[in-house]
Formats: C-alpha cells, structure tokens, sequence
C-alpha cells in the first residue's frame, strides 16, 4: 500500500451475507459517510460460529460482489471464506489488520452484536485491532457500553427493517423480494435456485 499524507480510514463489514440486501448496503453507505472513510470492506463469512449459513461460502460471496459491484466505496474479501475452521472476528481482524497494516480499521456491527461482544471467541483479544462501530438496527436501542475496554464508537442510521432471514423466507414460499436487495442478487438467487427458489 502506498503512503499517503493521511491515514487510510477502512471499515470491514463481516456478515453471513445469506443473502445480502439494501439494509447491509445503507449501513455500510452510512457509516462510510459518517466516518468518512476510504473503503469499506464487506466479509462474508465462510463458516459462521454463531450462524447457520444456508448458502455455501462461494454463492454468499458471489452474491456479495454483486451486491457491491458498481460502487467503488466498497468491496469484497475472501479473507475468511479461504480460511478453514469456524469464523472469529478476531482472526478477520488479525488478517485484515495485516493487510490494511497502516491504516485505520474500523469493525461495523450492528448493535446487538455489540452487546454480545463478550460471548465471542478470544473476545479479550479484540482491544487494539480495530475501532468497533455500533450501527443502529430495528428493534435495538443505542447505548454506551463499557466493553472490555475497547474503543467502540456509535452511528444512527436509518432502520431499514430488511433481513436475510425474511428474504429466505419469501423465496422458499415463492413471495417477490423486489426492492429488498439488488435485483443482481434476486437474479443470482434465481438463477441458481437458492433458498428453495422454484424460478
């Protein structure tokens, strides 16, 4: 990476992404603007811990670069789906630590997963790797939590009640999903039948 005058501000958006919609993309929009950073880095996990995922970790990705494509703000790493064993935050966060080396990371999670935070996997070691970013999300009200001392900041955005779990619902009961993700992804979905799609 090139030096530049000032520090590079990356946020890295780890998800399931099973699959991604507008929801995931208006946080990462907003929270790029509020912390007027240089990237945001969306990370589909490849074996989630917490999660069961339906898709396989290459659809779930593929569906993210689509998700993305076109917005140079963002983009897509494979770091965790190349990566075996269960997905922890602390091990995303020691490799992206790597390879943004210089630069600002900041963790974007939804606030609910702030509260939890102290259940993760190495939760200790997460102080120091990044700047954690609690958006708000329906149904979660923000507060100021003192959290194993690590550096946590808050941004409002607008609640978008979208989720993967509703979406993977209305296709396995072959209800529309328009105007709830990309019509990119809606096609992806379609065309290769996930989520018990009949197309």
């Amino acid at each position: 990476m090139a030096v530049e005058e000032k520090l590079a501000k990356v946020g890295v958006f780890g998800g399931t992404f099973d699959p991604p919609h507008l929801a995931h993309l208006i946080v990462a929009s907003e929270v790029h603007a509020a912390l007027d950073l240089d990237t945001v880095v969306f990370v589909p996990a490849g074996d989630p811990w917490q999660k069961h995922a339906e898709a396989t970790p290459e659809h779930r990705f593929a569906m993210t670069e689509l998700a993305i494509a076109g917005d140079a703000r963002f983009r897509a790493s494979r770091s965790d789906i190349d990566r075996s064993g269960p997905t922890y935050m602390v091990d995303t966060l020691t490799v992206l630590a790597r390879e943004f080396a210089g630069s600002k990371v900041f963790c974007i999670l939804g606030s609910d997963a702030i509260a939890g935070m102290h259940t993760w996997h190495e939760s200790p070691s997460l102080a120091g790797l990044a700047t954690f970013v609690g958006v708000g999300r329906p149904g979660h009200t923000l507060n100021q939590p003192s959290l194993m001392g690590l550096d946590v900041e808050f941004v409002e955005v607008p609640l978008v009640e979208i989720s993967s779990t509703d979406i993977r619902r209305r296709v396995s009961e072959n209800q529309s999903i328009r105007y709830l993700l990309p019509d990119s992804v809606a096609n992806y979905i379609a065309t290769h039948n996930l989520y018990g799609s009949s197309s």
